[in-house]
């Protein structure tokens, strides 16, 4: 199946790609303190990113040229999420501080004050790189290209806001592909999306390990791609009712923190922490 053929060749080259990274992570301009004080490199997102490059390039070269334009629609839409959204949650990664503001209203607040923090940048970025890819994909007209757009911009900040401890957004992400690819019948359009989440799922024991973080570059690139994923395969109902619970979820994120609600409920605790060091 192409699905499961793209999400093992995504494995392989996104170790492939770590390994040549490793060091450029190591840098100390990579290092960030994580949530138990250790020193660790951030953005290992950039893993992913360069792993869907390389293969979006071969896939492209290697289709027979009667599948290309088939191939074209889909593979840039997944190119196009996974790299913009990295470069904007690379400057975030590296330039961003607590100082900046937290969630949509702190963001917005300092737009008001005509401040643009990295935050920002990722708000109104995320949400122009969403719509530059939902439009060879998304069909119909504009009200169904923003409502697509909004879906992937609020997935990739969902993303985000899981990436609260190791391995959180790679486990949550790799049930959220299980279960959108076997809902949709793994359609041939997901190859792509499979793609990236085997390339970051290369990088899960490094993370519960806390070796790297993924950071807001693989966080944010993850969580769009899956909601690219859901414009692929699932039918205007579908994605509005998808668009409808991220929406909710993000709204969720603002009010409440993730991790205590996780922490609450035995089942959701036993699998965050399942392969993490212990506290």
């Amino acid at each position: 199946m192409a699905v499961v053929g793209a999400l093992v060749l995504g494995v392989s080259t996104g170790w492939l790609s770590w390994r040549a990274l490793v060091r450029v992570l190591d840098r100390p301009s990579f290092a960030r303190v994580n949530h138990r004080g250790r020193c660790v490199p951030t953005a290992g997102g950039l893993v992913p990113a360069v792993a869907t490059m390389l293969l979006a390039a071969g896939g492209v070269v290697v289709a027979p040229a009667s599948l290309r334009d088939q191939y074209a629609g889909p593979a840039a839409a997944v190119v196009v999420v996974v790299l913009g959204l990295a470069l904007l949650g690379l400057v975030d990664d590296l330039a961003g501080s607590g100082e900046d503001g937290r969630g949509f209203r702190g963001h917005l607040a300092a737009l008001r004050q005509g401040r643009l923090t990295t935050g920002g940048l990722k708000l109104v970025g995320g949400g122009a790189v969403s719509v530059v890819a939902c439009a060879p994909i998304s069909g119909g007209g504009a009200g169904r290209l923003l409502a697509d757009a909004a879906l992937v911009a609020l997935a990739a900040n969902l993303g985000n806001l899981l990436d609260r401890a190791p391995g959180r957004t790679l486990k949550v992400s790799g049930g959220a592909f299980a279960t959108l690819a076997l809902a949709a019948g793994l359609p041939a359009e997901l190859a792509g999306v499979a793609a990236v989440l085997g390339a970051a799922l290369a990088l899960l024991p490094a993370d519960l390990s806390e070796r790297l973080m993924l950071g807001d570059t693989g966080a944010n690139a993850l969580g769009g791609a899956l909601g690219v994923g859901v414009v692929l395969a699932a039918g205007p109902g579908a994605r509005l009712a998808v668009l409808a619970g991220v929406a909710s979820l993000n709204l969720a994120g603002e009010l409440v923190s993730f991790s205590r609600v996780i922490d609450a409920v035995p089942v959701l605790r036993a699998a965050d922490r399942a392969g993490r060091l212990r506290d």
